[in-house]
């Protein structure tokens, strides 16, 4: 992942709505959630909650597809992984058998 990129996922996330219906779609796993599903669980209007998906799908922080009449949204779990691991690049020193898993981090 270049730097670019990961300036704009984290953009993308630094906004409450967003960050909150990230980590929804998170939870939701494979299955996903219609736009207005997620509109309803976190109390957004559809219109606006439809603004914050194209910016974190325009971010590449999630992929939609159409069914019927309503897009459903998923959590793009790849670009996810590559931005932890941009994160963590040069994690000790560029020597990551030093390193404890990210989730052990604490």
């Amino acid at each position: 992942m270049e730097q670019t990129d990961a300036i704009t996922a984290f953009a993308a996330l630094a906004q409450p709505t967003r960050l909150d219906a990230f980590r929804l779609l998170v939870k939701a796993g494979p299955d996903g959630m219609a736009a207005g599903e997620i509109a309803d669980a976190l109390g957004a209007r559809q219109n606006t909650m439809s603004a914050n998906l194209s910016v974190l799908h325009a971010a590449g922080l999630v992929e939609s597809r159409r069914e019927g009449r309503s897009i459903r949204y998923f959590a793009a779990m790849g670009r996810v992984g590559a931005l932890v691991d941009f994160l963590v690049e040069d994690c000790c020193g560029g020597r990551p058998d030093l390193c404890p898993p990210v989730g052990d981090c604490a």
